[in-house]
């Protein structure tokens, strides 16, 4: 039996690359277009001299991801804002769903969560016990008085842990 796949209907989640603090506005008008466009945003409490205020951020400064065929990835272009797809090796970077699944994870947990430390040094492999990464594997990549630093390489990101 020839089993073939046509590569067009196939739907990856791309890395769109935006102008700045425009995120949150691609990724609207794109789900206005029908676009399945994903944004991720943190609450952050930001200081001013006379008050607190919280803010909504989009977790990675200028990137948000879309899901799309092939055949859809040009129609993106039609939204202002948007500046060109991240590339790798040549090609259009395309996400796991698994990665997009544990971002989406990680942000809608609770702000707190237990991590039971051993003692880490520089280099060390550990995989994460509990909270929003459970089962990621990291890597220490350094080791203070108050907290370490573990690099998540399946994400592409850095995690601060604070000592107890």
């Amino acid at each position: 039996m020839n089993c073939t796949m046509d590569m067009d209907v196939m739907m990856n989640w791309y890395v769109l690359y935006t102008k700045p603090k425009s995120e949150k506005k691609v990724a609207e008008r794109l789900t206005e277009m029908g676009v399945n466009a994903y944004c991720p945003i943190i609450t952050k409490i930001t200081q001013w001299s006379d008050r607190k205020k919280k803010v909504q951020l989009p977790l990675f400064n200028s990137y948000i991801f879309v899901r799309l065929t092939e055949k859809e990835r040009n129609s993106v272009f039609d939204v202002p804002g948007v500046v060109r797809y991240l590339f790798w090796l040549g090609k259009p970077a395309i996400v796991k769903d698994k990665e997009i699944e544990t971002i989406q994870k990680w942000l809608s947990a609770p702000d707190t969560f237990d991590v039971v430390i051993d003692t880490w040094r520089k280099g060390d492999k550990v995989i994460l016990e509990s909270g929003p990464f459970i089962d990621q594997e990291a890597t220490v990549q350094e080791v203070k008085q108050n907290h370490y630093l573990l690099v998540l390489e399946s994400l592409g990101c850095v995690l601060k842990v604070e000592k107890k």
